[in-house]
C-alpha cells in the first residue's frame, strides 16, 4: 500500500484520478465533511489505525449497515454475521462506496450520507430503496488486501499475501533468491521452485517474475495474475523437464516469495569495477581518501587460481593498507571505500582497474596479461582520516599543507588525477575561514591561491577547460592580478573558442608582467588561432556565396526556359 505509480497524462486525468474526488478529509471523532464536490458526505465515528488507506484494486473486507434517512434499515452485514468482501474501485459496489471507504484507515467506522447519483439514482433498487434516495451507510473497515497493477496496463495484478521487511527493493543488477509456483486457470501446475536464483535484468521462467520481484520487499509474499503479454504470448510454451506446457494466451497464477538478495552495484562509471555484497556490513559509515582499512581477501583468476590470501590463516593479522595510496589495484581501492564494516563482498574488477596489460607476479600466482580478476573482500575495520569539520583552525591549514605538498609530488610523476583530489581535498579544508585569525586567513589565502592554481594546471591535462576556467576564476576573485591564473584561464578559453576572452586575459597579463615568456607564447597561439579561424570563416562564407551564385543561376536558366513558347510540330 505504500508503492509510487505513475501519474497518467493530465489530458487523461479526471478529479477522481488527481485526487480531488477521493481526498480523505482531516476529520476528529463526531465530525462531519463533505468528500469531493458531488455531495458525498462522511462522518467519523471512530478512528482508526496508522496512515494507510485502501486504493484502487485493493480486496477490502468491511461490515456495514444501509438505512434511509428516515432510519430504515434496508441491508446490514452485522445481522447476517458475515463482513462483506470486494474489489475497491471496479464497479462492484455503488460509487460512493468506491469513493467513500478509500478515505479510511484500517479500524475506522464512520457513516457515509450519500446522494442518489452516487447511489441507486432514478430508479432506486426496488423494493427496499425508492427512486432518488439519499442513503446513509455505517460502516467498519475491517482490513484490506492489497492488489497492484504493477506495469499499469493490466498485465500484471500483485496481490499481497504476506508483508515483507524493511523498504528496500531489488534492481536489475541483484541477484535474487525466490520460491515460486504457477499454475494456470484450471489450477494445473505448470512449473514451481523452492529456490530458484537470477539476477533481476536476466528474468526467469517468464518476464512477469523480474517485474515482480522489483516491487518487492525481503521475505513478501503474493500472488501474481500474469496476462500473457508478460507470460508466454500467443505461442505459449511447450512442456519440457519438470515444467508442464503453457498454451496459447494463457493466463497465470503465480505464488511468488522473494526469499533473499544480493545487492550488485556498479563501482565505476564505465560498469568496470563490481561488487556483489554477500554478507551485509554494519551501520552507515564507509571508509574516506586516505583511511587506513583493515580486510581480509581471496583474490582468483576466472579459472579458479588462487593469487593472493591474505588474513585468513590461523593467526594471521588483517592485511592493512590506506586507501587512494596505490597501495592495492585500483578497482580494490576504489570498491572498499563503497563498504561497511563487516561487509563482504564479491568484486569483479576488469583488467584496467587490476593489473593491466602485462603479467603480474603475485604472492601464489601470476596474473596474466589482461586478466579480469576477482576478490572476496571482507572489510574487518577502518579508521577513517579526519574530516575538517573535526579540525581545529591550526590542523586545518597544517592538513592543507600537507595534501598540497601530495599533489605536488603526484602532480611531477605524471598522475594528474590523484594530484588533482589532493589539491582539492587541501582547498575543501580552508574553504571556510570565517573563524580564522588574521594570520590563518592570510595562510589560508595562499593556501587557497596555489591549491586552485595547481588543479587547474591537473584540469587542463584533462582537457576539462570548463573546470580549469573555474578554478581559475576562483583564484582572481582573491588575486586579480595573478599571472598564472590569467595565463591558465586563457589557455582554457583557447581550448573553448572564447578568443576574445582569452585576448583580454593574456593582454591583462602582460601589462603586470610584459616580460613572461609563457604567456608570451601563448599570446602566439591565440594568433594563431584566430588566423584559422578567420580562414575557415573565408572558405565558408566563400563557399556559401558559391552556393548562392549557383542557385540564383540555375533559378534564372529554369526561368527561362518557362517563359519561352511552345515548339509546333510542322508534321502535325
Amino acid at each position: 500500500m505504500d508503492e509510487d505509480f505513475d501519474m497518467p497524462p493530465p489530458e487523461e486525468m479526471n478529479d477522481e484520478e488527481m485526487g480531488f474526488a477521493d481526498e480523505a478529509p482531516v476529520l476528529k471523532a463526531g465530525e462531519e465533511k463533505e468528500i469531493g464536490k458531488e455531495g458525498l458526505k462522511k462522518k467519523l465515528v471512530k478512528e482508526g489505525e496508522g496512515w494507510d488507506t485502501p486504493e484502487n484494486g485493493d480486496e477490502v473486507e468491511v461490515h456495514y449497515t444501509g438505512t434511509l434517512l428516515d432510519g430504515t434499515k434496508f441491508d446490514s452485514s452485522r445481522d447476517k454475521g458475515t463482513p462483506f468482501k470486494f474489489t475497491l474501485g471496479q464497479g462492484q459496489v455503488i460509487r460512493g462506496w468506491d469513493l467513500g471507504i478509500k478515505t479510511m484507515k484500517k479500524g475506522e467506522n464512520a457513516i457515509f450520507t450519500i446522494p442518489p447519483e452516487l447511489a441507486y439514482g432514478e430508479s432506486g433498487s426496488p423494493p427496499t430503496i425508492p427512486p432518488n434516495a439519499t442513503l446513509q451507510f455505517d460502516v467498519e473497515l475491517l482490513s484490506w488486501v492489497s492488489v497492484k497493477d504493477i506495469c499499469k496496463d493490466g498485465g500484471i495484478f500483485k496481490k499481497m499475501l504476506a508483508e515483507g521487511e524493511k523498504w528496500e527493493n531489488p534492481k536489475d543488477l541483484d541477484e535474487v533468491l525466490v520460491k515460486y509456483e504457477a499454475r494456470l486457470e484450471d489450477g494445473t501446475v505448470v512449473s514451481k521452485s523452492d529456490g530458484a536464483e537470477f539476477t533481476v535484468k536476466d528474468g526467469y521462467f517468464c518476464p512477469a517474475l523480474a517485474k515482480a520481484v522489483k516491487t518487492m520487499k525481503k521475505g513478501e509474499k503474493v500472488l501474481l495474475t500474469v496476462k500473457p503479454q508478460y507470460g508466454f504470448g500467443e505461442k505459449g510454451k511447450p512442456a519440457s523437464g519438470d515444467e508442464g506446457a503453457v498454451p496459447p494466451n494463457a493466463t497465470l497464477q503465480i505464488t511468488l516469495e522473494l526469499v533473499s538478495w544480493k545487492t550488485v552495484s556498479e563501482v565505476t562509471d564505465d560498469k568496470k569495477v563490481i561488487k556483489k555484497i554477500l554478507k551485509d556490513g554494519e551501520g552507515y559509515d564507509h571508509p574516506n581518501d586516505g583511511a587506513v582499512v583493515k580486510v581480509k581477501l581471496i583474490g582468483k583468476l576466472q579459472d579458479g587460481t588462487v593469487f593472493v590470501r591474505k588474513g585468513h590463516d590461523d593467526g594471521e593479522e588483517s592485511f592493512e593498507f590506506k586507501t587512494d595510496e596505490e597501495q592495492v589495484v585500483e578497482g580494490l581501492d576504489r570498491a572498499v571505500m563503497k563498504m561497511k564494516k563487516g561487509e563482504v563482498a564479491l568484486l569483479t574488477i576488469a583488467p584496467e582497474y587490476a593489473f593491466g596489460p602485462s603479467d603480474s607476479q603475485q604472492e601464489l600466482a601470476v596474473v596474466p596479461s589482461n586478466s579480469t580478476v576477482y576478490y572476496e573482500l571482507e572489510l574487518v575495520s577502518f579508521e577513517k582520516e579526519k574530516e575538517s569539520w573535526d579540525m581545529s583552525t591550526q590542523e586545518k591549514i597544517e592538513a592543507a599543507g600537507k595534501k598540497k605538498e601530495e599533489g605536488n609530488a603526484l602532480f611531477k610523476a605524471g598522475k594528474y588525477a590523484r594530484a588533482s583530489k589532493r589539491y582539492e581535498k587541501a582547498a575543501k579544508y580552508i574553504e571556510y575561514d570565517s573563524s580564522f585569525g588574521e594570520e590563518e586567513k592570510k595562510q589560508a589565502k595562499a593556501q587557497k591561491i596555489t591549491c586552485n592554481l595547481n588543479n587547474a594546471a591537473c584540469q587542463l591535462k584533462f582537457k576539462d577547460y570548463k573546470q580549469a576556467e573555474k578554478l581559475c576564476t576562483k583564484v582572481l576573485e582573491l588575486d586579480s592580478r595573478n599571472v598564472k591564473a590569467l595565463y591558465r584561464r586563457a589557455q582554457a578559453y583557447i581550448n573553448l573558442a572564447d578568443l576574445d576572452l582569452a585576448e583580454f586575459d593574456i593582454k591583462k597579463a602582460l601589462e603586470i608582467d610584459p616580460d613572461n615568456r609563457d604567456v608570451k607564447l601563448v599570446y602566439k597561439t591565440l594568433k594563431e588561432k584566430v588566423k584559422e579561424y578567420n580562414r575557415k570563416d573565408a572558405k565558408f562564407y566563400s563557399n556559401m556565396f558559391a552556393k548562392m551564385n549557383k542557385l540564383e543561376s540555375h533559378d534564372t536558366t529554369k526561368a527561362t526556359k518557362e517563359a519561352e513558347p511552345m515548339s509546333i510540330d510542322s508534321k502535325a
